[in-house]
């Protein structure tokens, strides 16, 4: 069976200072050798909600300078 999606990003999730599920910014953190690391965080006070590492090794290549 073919698979028609790889990969979900957040609009909402539960904040614990606001006690309610709430709207999500997603900001990137770090680029890893193992891929980019996004922080999720609440629109309202800001406070980080979740992570993400996407795993990317198709566009991950050896930068030589």
């Amino acid at each position: 069976m073919k698979r028609n999606y790889s990969d979900f990003d957040a609009t909402e999730l539960f904040c614990p200072k606001c006690k309610k599920a709430v709207p999500v910014k997603k900001k990137l953190l770090l680029i890893l050798p193992q891929g980019e690391k996004y922080d999720y965080s609440c629109v309202f006070c800001g406070t980080s909600v979740g992570d993400k590492l996407v795993k990317d090794t198709d566009n991950l290549k050896p930068v030589f300078h």
